[in-house]
């Protein structure tokens, strides 16, 4: 006689975690390890009764043919003969309503023994489907004193949907490089701050008295009017590094503060901004170190990032310097998302933002539409909350900070707007990926982040990206539980030469196998080598003849080539048939061509 399940099981009772600072300047501004080895997705669906629990039971649905349908000790009989050939002893409990066998596994059971057990019954031609018993927990809110103050987190109408993302990760075994003003002490921080550095090399702009160190502590980051430039009011401390930490990875049902959106990641910080801004130099050689790259003099950095967030940018093209630091930080598997700027103006004059190989990040209101400051265009990727004080402080995004207004003083929370605090929020989301998916590159990151987005409820004018950052529908998309990862892929790799200031070129794609229309984000990728890519329009073609702009030309834009995901509402058009990709050159002197593209439904 065994003993009952209900006697011996423990009970699991958890409850579920169911301003604008970047602005206009010739200077950056202050606006942006390796995880453990997991299971597999499919592995982790099939054998968890919750993340992190392995099922000790099985729910069996038999054929309407099968005498285990129908008899209870047929079902029996089969359960005791497949826990024999996968070498456990399992028992019939009972029949579900819906006539499927409920079947206990045994105690002690690895998540290879359940996936044996599984494997027992699917061979099993009688055998309809067979899932485990799954554990479902009660959705409340963490207990977190001042979580209800942040709607960008869970309200329905423009939050992030982040609350649903954490029944299946909190973000552990990632480690996000926060490159910013560096962090002052903050005890709702303090559990998940790892080492980072300080890589501002100019004294002046330091404010702490040195130069380049490994303590990426924030001294403050004021000034008086006149300082940063002629006509440039006085400025109190922003402490903006340490909100933007917060909004990633800051403690989470500790009653007390706020919730992070990856609770279980870390936060490196690392420190670029300080009086007056930061340089470029400083910048790069920070997305080096914090990806696990080399940087002459500087100690190996010991907390690899797997993500890294910049709310930080600049007035103009994306130089090749840093657009070469992105490069190698993504080649090394490391995800970068940035801000996309303040300005109200279109991202491609504003980098980091206009950068290829990162995620391009606008700002929208609580109301779901764009933000009236944030920066728009057809290089951003994904929008975020970034809130819009102008409607009332506390519409805007709820962080971590510090009460001093020059030099550090107690620690406090503040609402700030911006594409500074949106960012964050799709660095976190990038945490959450990562760590339920180890296995996850930085493009297919993206990928996911895009295809699981939904519209803006909201108006945007001049581009947006896919739409709204949706972190539940995104994490099960990418830990095999919902959603979409991307869809079927089409690709040209043919390569066609763009003319100088020629006529325009066009590059098919036959599309096939799909049934009805496009979908209504359509991911257009684009890979074209040019010297100037503000010479180039391109445009999408549909098979009836219809074209989508995806990039107008820019006598700004004169950063090199065009790497990037495009979005398309292609809804109304048949997806079968040859799409076509046209770029034309308007303009003399700049060469290029057309490496490969591909269309993602």
């Amino acid at each position: 006689m065994r003993t009952s399940p209900s006697l011996r099981r423990k009970l699991i009772s958890v409850a579920a975690v169911s301003a604008a600072l970047l602005t206009a300047g010739t200077t950056s501004v202050a606006v942006a390890q390796e995880p453990a080895p997991q299971a597999s997705p499919d592995l982790a669906a099939r054998t968890e009764a919750a993340p992190g629990v392995t099922a000790e039971r099985l729910i069996v649905g038999y054929k309407p043919s099968a005498s285990e349908a129908k008899s209870n000790k047929a079902a029996e009989a089969d359960a005791a003969a497949k826990g024999k050939e996968a070498g456990e002893q399992l028992d019939f409990q009972r029949r579900l309503g819906t006539g499927a066998a409920l079947v206990d596994l045994g105690e002690d059971l690895t998540k290879t023994d359940v996936a044996d057990v599984i494997a027992e019954y699917q061979a099993d031609p009688q055998v309809a489907y067979v899932v485990p018993d799954r554990l479902n927990k009660p959705q409340a809110d963490p207990n977190d004193t001042d979580y209800a103050k942040q709607w960008d987190l869970f309200e329905a109408t423009a939050g992030m949907n982040v609350p649903g993302a954490w029944n299946t990760t909190t973000g552990t075994g990632v480690t996000v490089a926060v490159i910013d003003t560096g962090y002052v002490a903050h005890s709702d921080l303090a559990p998940n701050i790892v080492g980072g550095y300080d890589f501002i090399a100019d004294t002046a702009v330091a404010v702490d008295g040195n130069g380049r160190d490994s303590d990426p502590s924030d001294p403050g980051d004021w000034y008086a009017a006149g300082e940063c430039g002629a006509g440039v009011p006085a400025s109190n401390s922003s402490w903006h590094g340490t909100h933007v930490a917060g909004t990633i990875a800051a403690a989470t049902d500790n009653a007390k503060g706020m919730a992070g959106i990856a609770y279980g990641a870390k936060i490196s910080p690392i420190r670029v901004l300080g009086k007056c801004g930061g340089y470029d130099s400083d910048i790069i050689d920070a997305i080096t170190w914090a990806s696990g790259g080399t940087v002459s003099g500087v100690p190996a950095n010991t907390n690899v990032a797997k993500v890294i967030n910049m709310s930080l940018g600049g007035d103009g093209a994306c130089t090749s310097a840093t657009q070469n630091a992105i490069n190698a930080a993504v080649g090394r598997g490391t995800t970068v998302v940035v801000a996309s700027g303040n300005d109200n103006e279109n991202v491609a004059n504003h980098s980091p933002g206009n950068c290829n190989n990162v995620i391009s990040v606008a700002a929208t209101s609580r109301t779901g539409a764009k933000a009236s400051y944030s920066n728009y265009g057809s290089l951003i990727d994904i929008s975020a909350p970034g809130g819009q004080t102008s409607t009332g402080t506390a519409n805007g995004i709820y962080s971590t900070l510090n009460s001093g207004t020059k030099t550090p003083s107690t620690e406090s929370y503040a609402f700030y707007q911006g594409t500074s605090m949106a960012t964050p929020h799709v660095a976190g989301l990038a945490a959450l990926m990562k760590s339920a998916n180890s296995a996850l590159t930085p493009a297919q990151i993206e990928s996911a982040i895009k295809a699981n987005a939904r519209p803006l409820p909201g108006a945007c004018s001049g581009g947006c990206g896919a739409g709204l950052a949706d972190a539940t529908k995104t994490v099960q998309a990418v830990s095999g539980s919902g959603g979409s990862t991307g869809g079927t892929t089409f690709t040209s790799a043919t390569a066609v030469n763009i003319p100088d200031a020629g006529s325009a070129v066009e590059s098919p794609i036959t599309v096939s196998g799909r049934s009805g229309n496009a979908p209504s984000a359509l991911q257009v990728g684009v890979d074209i080598t040019h010297t100037y890519r503000g010479d180039l329009v391109i445009d999408l073609v549909a098979p009836d003849g219809s074209a989508y702009r995806l990039k107008s030309s820019s006598t700004s834009d004169s950063a090199d080539n065009v790497l990037t995901t495009y979005t398309v509402n292609a809804s109304g058009e048949v997806a079968n048939g040859t799409w076509k990709l046209r770029v034309r050159d308007v303009a003399a002197q700049d060469t290029g061509r057309i490496n490969s593209w591909k269309l993602t439904f």
